[in-house]
């Protein structure tokens, strides 16, 4: 089993260190680099054994037939991780194609 990150989806989340930093959701840049680097890890790590929900129409511009799954990392913030599943040669692949949070989509789920 393999958990992938579009090369979008790479990039936004090294821009969402220096937005965490900037936008004083941290004071200290070590501390929004580690929150982004643990919010990645426990994706690469939990997805396949969470729960997940047909993505809405909603987000079909980022892909068909997606699913998506939620990460709690704060009491105040939501991550939701959508991806398709794929198999190949046998093995399980998830392939991440965007990332958000309740900040940003709640009224779209």
């Amino acid at each position: 089993m393999k958990v992938l990150f579009l090369p979008e989806v790479r990039q936004y989340l090294k821009e969402l260190q220096n937005t965490l930093f900037e936008k004083e959701y941290f004071g200290f840049e070590d501390a929004a680099v580690q929150y982004v680097r643990d919010l990645i890890f426990d994706i690469e790590e939990t997805l396949p054994i969470r729960a997940s929900k047909e993505a809405p129409a909603y987000f079909n511009s980022y892909g068909k037939g997606m699913r998506y799954a939620s990460f709690r990392k704060n009491r105040d913030t939501q991550w939701y991780v959508f991806f398709n599943k794929y198999k190949e040669n046998g093995e399980l692949i998830y392939l991440v194609r965007y990332i958000s949070n309740n900040h940003v989509i709640a009224q779209y789920l």
